[in-house]
Formats: structure tokens, sequence, C-alpha cells
């Protein structure tokens, strides 16, 4: 049986144009497939009309793989590329499969010998990592950690433990309105000499980049909120 290609396609971070962020062979790709795995069909919706195919979005088919989808749902999308036609696989912003449930269609296509071929987007890790000053030699990306207090703080402590060991920076990343709890957090129990990357709406008219020590961001504090945030840090 030849199966279809699954092509991973980044979107924007933000509200801005696709163009702006997207290279163009990644935007000639589009119109040449008609079936797609996503995270929510409104946003795929919205991203494939800006992205130029307005008056196509009804021609097009739509299934969705987020955090409630079943296992056995994953398996039946196999289904999907039987026929020889490509597959699109988008996430809610940035790069699929990337801290996102599409990573299980992945590795579906892996397993049955489907080809997978990722296309040029932003990421918001490798792009707060390379503005951040910090070891981009060495790095971890931890994800989420917990979200109770006591719980957050004992994760942020073993994460400076890992830093200062290694040398290596850590990546994390909070829902958006847990930043500024997180960020109270890390400035509770971080040591003062702890260097602390924020890297809010990357790629947006107002991105905010900035790194300074523990102590500086105690000494001039800011409000993050509801904002994508990507938090580093390095001991």
């Amino acid at each position: 049986m030849a199966y279809g290609k699954l092509y991973l396609i980044p979107t924007p971070l933000g509200d801005g144009s696709p163009a702006d962020v997207l290279p163009a062979p990644v935007l000639e790709i589009l119109p040449g497939i008609r079936r797609f795995v996503v995270e929510e069909v409104r946003t795929a919706r919205r991203f494939l009309s800006s992205a130029g195919l307005k008056g196509h979005i009804g021609d097009m088919e739509f299934y969705e793989l987020n955090e409630h989808t079943a296992p056995a749902q994953v398996e039946g999308y196999l289904k999907l590329f039987a026929d020889g036609s490509p597959v699109g696989l988008l996430s809610e912003a940035g790069l699929p499969a990337v801290a996102d449930p599409g990573a299980l269609l992945v590795a579906l296509c892996h397993r049955h010998g489907i080809e997978v071929v990722p296309l040029v987007g932003p990421s918001s890790l490798m792009m707060a990592l390379m503005a951040s000053g910090l070891n981009g030699q060495s790095f971890a990306f931890v994800g989420y950690i917990p979200a109770k207090t006591e719980e957050r703080r004992a994760a942020l402590k073993a994460l400076e433990r890992r830093s200062s060991a290694a040398h290596q920076t850590q990546i994390l990343i909070e829902t958006p309105y847990r930043n500024d709890s997180l960020l109270a957090d890390m400035l509770q129990c971080l040591s003062g000499s702890v260097r602390l990357c924020i890297a809010a709406n990357l790629t947006c008219p107002d991105q905010y980049i900035r790194t300074q020590t523990v102590a500086q961001w105690k000494a001039s504090p800011i409000t993050i909120g509801k904002r994508p945030c990507v938090f580093l840090l390095l001991a």
C-alpha cells in the first residue's frame, strides 16, 4: 500500500500574517493538502484562511487530535493516509508535535513506515534560547512543571541544581494565566545569581525578551500577564 505523506506544518505564534513568519515554500504546499489533523478545528480554519486558502476551507477535511483524543482514535487516523493523499498536521501555534499531542500521530506514521516531512517555521523555544544569551551548547526543555506552589518550588530548586551541575540552560513553559505566579515562585526560591530570561509574545509587535539575574528581577519586577511565554534559567 502506498501511503500518503504527513506534512508537519508550522503556524504563527501570534495573530500576524502567516507570510510574515512562514517561508514561501510552506505556504505553497498548503493548497495541495485537503486533509488536516488539528488541535482545534476553528483555529485551523482561521490559519488556513489567512494563509491564502479562504474560499477553499469547505473542501477540506479536519480531524481533531488534542489532550481529549483517545488512543484508539489516533490509531484510527491511519486510514487518512491509505489512499495516498497527503495529510497536514497543525498545532495551535508554532511547531506541531513539540510540547503538543500531535506527536502521537507522528509516532503512528513511523510505526507504519509513512514518510514524515517537517516544514520550516517559528519555534518559540529555539527563538527564546538564541535570544537569551544563556548556554546554547547544552540545554534541556522540561516543559511544564507542577502548578501547586510547594511542588513547583521544589521543581524549580531541582532545575537550579541540575543547571549548576551541568552548566545547562533549563527551558520551561507555563499556561499563560499562571505566568505571573510562576515568576513569583522563581523570584522567591531561586538563588539571586541565577540568570533568568523571560521571552513573551515572540514574533509579535509587543515581543518582550530580557535576561537578568534573579536579584535584578527582584529589584525591577514585571507583570507578564496572559501572554505566551518561555522561561529560561542558568545557574
